[in-house]
């Protein structure tokens, strides 16, 4: 099984590298994509939990 990555920032570039694209948000970044359906909201902490950063990964595809 492949770790899940925990750091905010690397998952943030690897959203916005897939084209995911950042549409605002308060206390959460809100992620949408042009093409894929459903939205993405990361946290604004340097780091995520593993259950967190799972959930990010199975929105955006990874898993």
């Amino acid at each position: 099984m492949a770790k899940i990555e925990t750091n905010t920032l690397t998952l943030l570039r690897r959203l916005e590298q897939e084209g995911w694209q950042n549409v605002g948000g308060a206390k959460h970044d809100k992620f949408r994509h042009a093409t894929k359906s459903g939205t993405i909201m990361v946290p604004r902490h340097r780091t995520l939990t593993e259950g967190v950063a799972r959930s990010i990964h199975k929105a955006a595809g990874w898993i």
